[in-house]
């Protein structure tokens, strides 16, 4: 599985580490996201869910002349997941778009985050050189598209990647980032080559529904397809407990 934290610790951090010393002495040493989400019925329309709201905090400390100063950056990732056709590996929720929020953090005017300034084929060599499950990344198109009201671009990729054993190809989408609050706003969606004909579409639908507010965890047990609880219900009768249990262990991670 594919280790989220990695790619985003550097993209919260890179460029605030050798300026620690100088930033704890302005008295910034401490910079926090707030966490974006989606509009319900946008998630709704596309049939994701949203599963988790986190918090990743990244502490760099930097070793001065006379002592240790250290920058703590606080970044939010909103996970939402979706169950899908995975080819060999079946129905699994292997669909992701997610939401990082990272800091913006300036001094006299000059930004120190420098996710800001990347475009999109920097951000995915983030994804690249961080995780050891998925390659190949190949630039396909890029196309406008309007995030919190703000026109920014949106490129697709193509990337090998492995899931639970197996190897699948997968459409990776990747966004500019735009302003949010005091924040820095990327979005990130992933899902197979199988189900672009309707993915790639939510995709921009997801992205044209971020909103700067997040609200609370979705009731819906995690089936990630848009069934109701009663549903849901239902087919864990008919297909029994284990296999719900199987699909929310596999999720793709990115």
């Amino acid at each position: 599985m594919m280790n989220r934290r990695t790619v985003l610790a550097g993209a919260g951090t890179a460029g605030l580490v050798g300026l620690s010393g100088c930033l704890g002495l302005a008295g910034l040493d401490e910079h926090a996201s707030s966490p974006a989400g989606v509009e319900r019925a946008i998630r709704d329309d596309t049939g994701y869910e949203q599963t988790e709201v986190e918090e990743i905090p990244i502490d760099e400390g930097v070793d001065l002349l006379l002592y240790e100063e250290s920058v703590t950056v606080l970044n939010h990732l909103t996970e939402h997941e979706k169950t899908v056709d995975m080819g060999p590996a079946g129905r699994q929720r292997g669909a992701v778009f997610l939401l990082l929020t990272t800091p913006q953090v300036s001094v006299a005017g000059q930004e120190f985050n420098p996710v800001g300034e990347m475009n999109t084929e920097e951000l995915v060599e983030l994804v690249e050189d961080n995780y050891d499950d998925i390659s190949n990344i190949t630039h396909e198109e890029d196309d406008d598209v309007s995030l919190l009201e703000q026109d920014t671009t949106q490129s697709r990729f193509s990337a090998e990647a492995t899931f639970d054993g197996t190897d699948l190809d997968v459409y990776l989408h990747v966004t500019e980032a735009v302003e949010s609050n005091d924040d820095l706003l990327i979005a990130i969606g992933v899902y197979p080559e199988y189900v672009q004909a309707e993915e790639e579409a939510n995709v921009r639908s997801l992205i044209e529904g971020v909103i700067e507010d997040v609200d609370e965890m979705d009731g819906d047990g995690g089936n990630g397809d848009g069934v109701d609880d009663d549903d849901a219900e239902s087919d864990d009768e008919s297909d029994g407990d284990d296999q719900e249990d199987d699909e929310d262990a596999d999720a793709i991670e990115i």
